[in-house]
């Protein structure tokens, strides 16, 4: 069984098609997820590439999880994408020769994106292969409204602060992924210090969130996430910027100070970018966003892992 497409962000209606897959497949059978790393826009249109949800290991991670037994790396090249809707099928029949191909209904491929479900179902007939369909996954955001699952309403979401709703798009929360750099160290002068997260993923809309700060070794910690400039020290790069509750740190560990994986799950939306007059003024905010971070993640409906449980207590 073969699955193609992007899979930015695996978000709910790409895990139906693995599952879908999975279930065609049997036991003895094997799924194949393809996936188009980086998005074709990248090279097609590079100025409207859209930014990017997961990383091709983490998009690999979540394909498996969703029940994929290999993820293959469909690299962009002018190469490929020049391949007509026929030329591209059939190559991908010549190396795994599928039973069947699962796809959306709006499934396109091939040069100038040509091919259709129709067109793939034609082309795979030929060869003793069959496509099956899956229909559109939906989700109900927080005011009711239905959407269809994908990439593009997850990225205008996140762009709009909504990660509540992202992850009801998504069937998990968000997750902002990299590793942490040294930066200014005005948090722990003024007694929060943060972790500053550089990472190649897309950035949701600036303000603080409520999130999960999970360490290499999965131990999982409540955090304030500040993301975007810092307007009160009159620096307009942007930034994330996390602290991370009952943690003493990697020095205390034994650890690093920097260069260390670090995964942020955001669960909710603070309050958007604000200027203070004073330090004392940004400590006290800080300070609320800390108990209301403690607050959000205590009121979730997912159990927190233990680590988290005992910060949070």
């Amino acid at each position: 069984m073969v699955t193609i497409g992007t899979f930015d962000g695996v978000h709910s209606g790409h895990a139906a098609l693995i599952r879908r897959a999975r279930q065609f497949a049997g036991p003895d059978g094997q799924v194949v997820a393809m996936a188009f790393d980086p998005h074709p826009a990248s090279v097609l249109r590079p100025s409207t590439a859209p930014g990017r949800l997961t990383t091709l290991p983490e998009r690999s991670r979540l394909l498996r999880a969703a029940g994929a037994d290999a993820v293959e790396r469909l690299e962009p090249t002018p190469e490929l994408l020049g391949l007509s809707p026929d030329q591209f099928i059939e190559r991908v029949l010549r190396d795994h020769h599928p039973v069947a191909f699962v796809e959306g209904p709006d499934f396109r491929f091939g040069h100038a994106r040509a091919g259709s479900v129709q067109t793939l179902a034609e082309i795979a007939s030929r060869r003793g292969a069959r496509v099956e369909v899956v229909p559109p996954v939906e989700a109900a955001l927080e005011d009711q409204t239905l959407v269809t699952c994908s990439s593009t309403i997850t990225r205008w979401l996140l762009e709009r602060g909504r990660v509540s709703d992202a992850a009801r798009v998504l069937g998990r929360p968000y997750e902002l992924c990299g590793g942490v750099v040294r930066g200014d160290r005005r948090g722990r002068e003024i007694g929060f210090p943060t972790a500053n997260l550089d990472t190649p993923l897309l950035l949701p809309a600036d303000g603080v969130y409520a999130g999960v700060a999970t360490l290499e070794d999965r131990r999982s910690f409540p955090a304030a996430v500040h993301i975007g400039p810092r307007a009160t020290f009159n620096d307009a790069r942007p930034t994330v910027e996390a602290h991370i509750l009952a943690w003493s740190g990697p020095i205390a560990e034994g650890g690093p100070e920097y260069g260390w994986p670090l995964r942020l799950s955001l669960i909710a939306w603070l309050r958007g970018q604000a200027r203070f007059e004073s330090v004392p003024a940004l400590v006290a905010q800080i300070e609320r966003d800390v108990a209301r971070t403690r607050e959000v993640l205590a009121d979730a409906q997912a159990p927190l892992p233990v680590a988290m449980q005992e910060a949070s207590a």
